[in-house]
């Protein structure tokens, strides 16, 4: 198949439709707006439902309606917005529903800007709503791999029964790269998923023989009855934690003297001033986390090997995957930060100078 020179908000918007998803709802907010425009264009054209709802509280939880009744459905919007979404998302999760969240995320806190950054990390990744529960989160750097993971987030919440979240941020929903897409589901695939959901999910509820009640909610009176209920999550969360490992590693040998671990866009970054040093006959691997949670730990520890002095975490934002390195590190090197905020990115001349300091300090 042709590549098509598409922007990420839109590749992943077409992705998600070929992926089988029919119900879509958000709010506008940029900068994802191309992917709700593009939504709403397509999605009648294939039988589906686009609604523009009143707010984002409306659309996360017309997002729990509908994927209670078992069906592929979606929302988007960008940091402010997923704020708003956060006390749905906890319910989603608390109900062991499917669905998938796109957050294009921009500066913040608060309204901050419309431009790129990876702020939103913390509340991803730890929980973001109240209670205990985990979102399976999953962080692309190119706008390919932004339209593969749709397909791979909807197979990720029928298989688990949780929403997946993808973490992009506005440099990715608007930058322009040509993508290949996988093949279209056709209509019978997207039949045969719905009934592999009919075991649990309100639809359908017929007469007869087959008639039956499934209750969907994430309320338990009896707190002993809850505390089962949270074990059983957190004993799934375990299944992901052990399964649904995704990193790369990038130039990554027993002779590197530095690691470098950086996810999204900010990786690619950090790959162009590594390419650079490297020509220079300096070592430096990157460890990129794909999915960042589950978080690859072991990854990042084993990359430091034997001859690696420092561990260095580039990042748009203060430091929030920092205490995830650390924690894979378990002390053994130092681990040094930096990052850009309010919107503005890092350059590679940047980046390389950063690097270049630590050869510089070690001599």
């Amino acid at each position: 198949m042709a590549k098509i020179l598409m922007k990420g908000n839109e590749a992943v918007a077409e992705a998600s439709i070929r992926s089988g998803c029919r119900l879509y709802f958000a709010y506008p907010i940029t900068p994802q707006s191309e992917l709700i425009e593009y939504m709403a264009k397509m999605m009648p054209k294939v039988g589906g439902v686009f609604l523009q709802a009143e707010s984002e509280v409306a659309a996360i939880n017309m997002v729990y309606g509908a994927a209670g009744c078992g069906k592929r459905t979606m929302t988007s919007s960008s940091s402010p917005g997923v704020s708003l979404k956060m006390e749905g998302i906890s319910y989603i999760a608390g109900a062991e529903l499917p669905c998938v969240i796109i957050n294009v995320q921009r500066g913040g806190p608060g309204l901050g800007d419309i431009q790129p950054a990876q702020g939103d990390y913390f509340q991803a990744t730890k929980g973001g709503g109240h209670g205990d529960y985990r979102l399976i989160v999953l962080a692309p750097s190119s706008v390919q791999e932004f339209a593969d993971m749709a397909s791979e987030a909807f197979d990720l919440a029928d298989k688990y029964r949780t929403p997946v979240m993808i973490l992009a941020d506005g440099m990715l929903g608007q930058m322009m790269e040509p993508v290949e897409f996988k093949p279209a589901k056709t209509q019978e695939e997207i039949d045969e998923l719905g009934k592999q959901h009919n075991s649990w999910c309100i639809c359908p509820n017929e007469d007869g023989d087959k008639k039956h009640h499934h209750e969907i909610n994430s309320l338990e009176i009896d707190p002993n009855v809850l505390e089962k209920h949270v074990n059983d999550l957190y004993a799934k969360y375990a299944v992901i934690e052990a399964n649904e490992l995704r990193y790369e590693s990038y130039n990554v040998n027993d002779d590197n003297e530095i690691l470098c671990v950086a996810w999204g866009t900010a990786s690619r970054v950090v790959k162009s001033a590594i390419n650079e040093l490297k020509a220079e006959g300096k070592n430096i691997g990157l460890i990129r986390p794909i999915n960042v949670w589950p978080y690859p730990y072991a990854a990042v520890k084993a990359a430091i090997g034997k001859k690696v002095k420092k561990v260095y975490v580039f990042e748009l934002n203060t430091g929030q995957m920092l205490d995830d390195v650390k924690i894979a590190v378990e002390g053994k090197v130092p681990v040094d930060f930096w990052g850009k905020v309010g919107g503005i990115v890092f350059t590679p001349a940047e980046i390389k100078a950063k690097l270049e300091a630590c050869f510089t300090k070690e001599k």
